[in-house]
């Protein structure tokens, strides 16, 4: 297992601008941390998933592309164009989306298994400048703790800005 006071931010925004979501691994958990009016808006703490939960992930080029379903009008803001943030619902399930359009910036997409009771959406979206390298840190943070390495998990920080 991964160290429980291992935490490797895997997104950052390093605009300088008004701070936004982060990807982070925290020990066994993938954490969606928002920024205070983010949290405000979706009325919600951070998103916290069990990496057992997460199935796959991936990048989405246009950040509209993440978006699945209606939102869920009090846990959720649209402003047309720029910004998609909260929950959104689909058939079932519900997606936990932090979209924002800047210049030429991808979407994170961590796609999760059907375990409710672990993972209260089916899909996390997040815009990231550094997607790429966000989707490989993840990655390797998914296979350490499905082989259960705790010897690899560092607070080194990765390449591109991340922490």
């Amino acid at each position: 297992m991964v160290s429980p006071k291992t935490v490797t931010e895997l997104t950052s925004d390093t605009s300088g601008s008004v701070a936004v979501a982060r990807l982070m691994v925290d020990g066994d958990d993938l954490v969606l941390r928002l920024a205070w009016w983010e949290k405000a808006i979706a009325r919600r703490g951070n998103v916290r998933i069990p990496l057992a939960a997460v199935e796959r992930t991936g990048i989405e080029p246009d950040w509209w592309r993440a978006l699945r379903g209606i939102r869920v009008r009090t846990h959720a803001l649209v402003v047309p164009g720029m910004l998609c943030l909260g929950v959104w619902r689909h058939g079932g399930d519900q997606d936990f989306l932090a979209l924002r359009r800047p210049r030429r910036a991808p979407t994170v997409v961590v796609d999760l298994h059907d375990l409710r009771t672990a993972a209260p959406y089916a899909r996390i979206a997040v815009t990231c400048p550094h997607a790429s390298q966000t989707v490989t840190a993840l990655n390797t943070a998914l296979d350490r703790h499905r082989r259960g390495d705790s010897s690899a998990a560092s607070d080194q920080s990765l390449h591109g800005g991340l922490l």
